[in-house]
This record gives structure tokens, sequence and C-alpha cells, in this order.
């Protein structure tokens, strides 16, 4: 008997048809991948699963019993546990706090045991070989801390079934293996997952099934040792694939960006000259010091020592303002807690940039820059009914899209990308390395980071790999593989000074 059957689930938001009498089902003991582009429908399946939406019509079995009228209450008792992607942690609270909120322990006087929840979430972190002091507050983890606690959290009260929505994005490789031997292992116990993520080599490594969504429509399952990676996103952008490299070399103009013994927190003497028109791809293990140097760059951090220098002037450290005057512009990695305003209009949180750099007018023509929205709507392709609805209303890539928008609104010519498809679809992810071609060919300089070796050949004309904080090496696009970069990126070959590996 499976443990989880849903059939015949339709859902509509506002007249408009979501999920298209969709179904899913989960084996006992099993991995699944649950598939599709943003948008496909999997996050209201889910939602409707654990009791966030109701459903319109359809049914769900769990376990033998069926669900009916779930409240999130109803699917935490039956055992089900959902780990969103973005995470639902409250920073003010410590990491033990967090773990039991809403199901504290208390002694026989009626008081929170807080020794007992101490005890019991050290004993969880040590099993879970998670290392997290639960004395802490969750304000003071790293990203990657966060998203292990979330996990730990819904493992700690025995579901039966965990649904993990990107669960690996702010992990690094070593705390990826991790998860996924924590993950076998109480597979082996007959736990069932339901692994949503666009990673197809993860999905491949740990999965056993998977189901496809498009367009919040069933399109079909099977077992993943039956089929490969282009039949499935074949399946999920409903034309055929081919995983053929985007990347064409191209001619680069003068010098536009210069860094000279340029050091910081998380990285120290890098020095590079990027000439205008270039895309360079910086990568290396997380924490290795290419993301921290961005964020440098664009004086979110402070320089410590060095020099920045954009069209021959130097850039002011640690100054934001003065590194968007130079014509620089830095989309962050994490777009809930660094580029989305939720409470604000597509269109809003489009032109903030801009406005943050000064109109001359202390009255925002909402005309004008609804007019620029539209602009840019056509010309990246955004999906979405109307610049009034909120930007939390739009896809991962739609929002991505949004938010590169809002840079070139300002006029920036040297466009930083921090790990720019991160939990974005396939198919918006290959938007995205066609817009940065382009913006490439119009004379734009962009460096961006990422931890997928692939994407960086699709796009990069030169890779930077860092470790400990340093360009242990340097390679032209045709240079660039998995193996090359993992040798440098774990320093299993000899440093090499930068550039010696390809030029421009």
């Amino acid at each position: 008997m499976s443990l989880l059957e849903m059939r015949g689930i339709s859902k509509s938001f506002n007249g408009v048809q979501v999920l298209k009498d969709v179904s899913l089902t989960v084996e006992k003991g099993e991995v699944h991948a649950l598939l599709g582009e943003n948008g496909a429908g999997k996050s209201t399946l889910m939602n409707i699963l654990t009791g966030i939406y109701t459903r319109d019509s359809g049914t769900v079995l769990f376990d033998g019993q069926e669900l009916k009228d779930t409240t999130v209450r109803d699917s935490e008792k039956a055992g089900i546990a959902f780990v969103h992607q973005e995470l639902n942690l409250f920073n003010d609270l410590t990491v033990y706090e967090n773990i039991f909120l809403g199901k504290e322990y208390v002694n026989r006087l009626g008081k929170v045991d807080k020794r007992r929840m101490i005890r019991e979430a050290e004993e969880l972190f040590a099993q879970l070989g998670v290392n997290v002091d639960p004395y802490v507050k969750v304000q003071e983890l790293s990203t990657s801390q966060k998203q292990l606690l979330e996990i730990s959290k819904a493992l700690f009260f025995e579901a039966k079934l965990l649904i993990l929505d990107e669960p690996t994005t702010a992990l690094n490789n070593s705390e990826i293996e991790h998860l996924f031997g924590i993950i076998r292992s109480l597979k082996e116990k007959g736990t069932s997952f339901i692994f949503i993520s666009h990673k197809m080599p993860e999905i491949f490594a740990l999965s056993d099934s998977y189901t496809v969504f498009r367009n919040g429509e069933y399109i079909g399952s099977g077992r993943l040792s039956e089929t490969n990676t282009d039949e499935i996103i074949s399946m999920m952008v409903g034309r055929t694939y081919t995983s053929a490299e985007i990347y064409t070399p191209r001619k680069t103009g003068e010098p536009a960006l210069k860094l000279e013994h340029y050091s910081g927190p998380g990285f120290h003497d890098i020095s590079m000259e990027v000439p205008r028109g270039a895309v360079i791809g910086l990568t290396g293990l997380q924490g290795s010091g290419a993301s921290a140097l961005l964020q440098c760059m664009f004086g979110i951090l402070e320089a410590t020592g060095g020099s920045l220098t954009v069209n021959g002037t130097p850039v002011k450290k640690g100054d934001i303002h003065a590194a968007m005057k130079a014509g620089m512009a830095l989309l962050p990695s994490n777009r809930k807690e660094n580029s989305v305003i939720p409470d604000m209009s597509i269109w809003e949180n489009l032109s903030l940039a801009s406005q943050n750099l000064g109109t001359g007018s202390f009255h925002v023509n909402r005309k004008a820059e609804e007019a620029k929205y539209e602009n840019y709507k056509e010309i990246l392709n955004i999906r979405a009914a109307s610049s009034q609805d909120l930007i939390t209303s739009l896809s991962g890539g739609n929002q991505q899209k949004v938010f590169i928008a809002r840079w070139l609104n300002t006029g920036a010519e040297i466009l930083l990308f921090d790990n720019p498809t991160q939990g974005i679809d396939v198919g918006a992810k290959t938007e995205i390395y066609r817009l940065m071609e382009k913006l490439a060919g119009q004379g734009k300089t962009i460096l961006f980071t990422s931890m997928e070796v692939p994407e960086i050949r699709k796009v990069a004309d030169l890779c930077h790999v860092f470790y400990n904080g340093s360009i242990i090496g340097t390679l032209s696009n045709d240079q660039i593989d998995e193996t090359s970069v993992m040798r440098y990126s774990t320093n299993s070959i000899g440093a090499q000074q930068p550039g010696r590996g390809g030029e421009l």
C-alpha cells in the first residue's frame, strides 16, 4: 500500500486554475522527486497536502486514511513535515526554542522544561552530525546552518513523510553529502521523502521515482533508473531539450574594472583586470571567498586593503551608494532576505534602486515607472499579469528577472551576480544565461558566482577558482570542466598564478 495517494487535485485562485486534475503517489520508504518549472504547481500541491491551502476537488489518502479539510496541525499529527525553501525560523529565538516552538516540554509544575529541550536538541544534533549550538539565537547562524536546523526540526518529531523544497540551495558539497546520508539512512528505516529540486545530478543521485508537472497539469511519472536527464527536462519544458552549450566567443573592449591586491573579510590579495563586455565566472567551495568579493566590491562589506577602480576611477570602500554611482550593481544570492520587498508591487520593487540614486524629485512618477516596467517586461520576458501585483505572486525565475531589471534601470555597466540562478527552474535558468550573453554583447561587464560548473561553462569567458580566500587557478572557457574546477577548489593541484590558465 502506498504511503500517499493524491488523486484528481484541482485548485484555482481568483478564477485562475493553477492545478488541473493532478495526481501524485509516494511509496513507503522512497525518495520521490517532484519536478517541474517554477509555476508548474508543485508548491501549490504541497501546500494543499500540508493544510496551508484547501483543494477545490480531489482526494488525499495518507497511510491508509483519507485526509479531509486538512489543517496544518492535522497534517503534522498525521506525520507530514514540510521543509520550505524559504526558511520558517524566528531569528530572535534560540535554536532550541525554534525546534520546540508550539511543542514545548513542561515539568510537573507546569513550567517550561528548558533543560530537557536543550538536552534533546543536543542529542538530535549529535545523532545527525549537525554542528549547531542550541543556545545561540538563529540570527547568529549561517544560511547553511539555518537550512540544517530547519531539516533537523522536521526530523525531530519523526515524520513519516518529509517534503524537502530545494534543501541544498545554501549547502556546500560536504554538507549536501551529509544531508543525503541522513536521508538514505532514514529511508532504510521506512521514512518517505518528496524531494523538490532543479539540480538534475542531485535528483538522479538521491531519488527513486519521479513525477513531472507542467503548467499545473500532471505530465508523467516513473522510475528514475528508466529515464535520463534530457527526457525529464523535455517533460518539464514541453519541448525537445538539449544540453548543448550556449557560450559563443565574443569580442571585448578596454578594461572596465580593475582590482589590485584587493582584500576583505573572507578573501585576500585579489588582482584582476576585466574588459568591457566580458563575463567572468567565480567559483569554489562555499566560503572560499567568491561571494564575499562581490559583496565587498559593492560596499556591503568593507575592503581592508588594495584598490578597486571602474573605468580608471577609484571606488570608495564600504560605500554602496558610491558603488552605484560608479555604475555597479549587485544581484544578491538570497532573494528573500536581500532583494524581495514582499509588501510592494512588481513595479515598486523594480524602481527601488533608481529611486535610491536620486531622480531630482521628491515624488515618484508612477506612470513613468510603470512604463519602464512594461519595457523591461518585454525585453526580459517577465511573466506577470499586472505590474501592480505583489512581487511574491511571481515565480523565482520571474522575480530574478525583475531584480535584474531593477539594476538595468539604474544604467549600471558593471553587473555583479551572486549565484543568479539559485532556486529557479531549468527553463528560467536558460533564459538567465541567454540574458547574460545578450547584456555582455551590449557592452555590460558581468562577474558572477556559481558552484555549478556546467552553468559557468555556458556563459563565462574566464573562470577564476577560489580556494581559502584567494584565486588559485584561472581557466578559459574551453578549459572549464568539473574535474579541473574541483582540483583547484580542493587545492589538490599545485597553485597556479591568476591568469595562467586563460586570458582574454
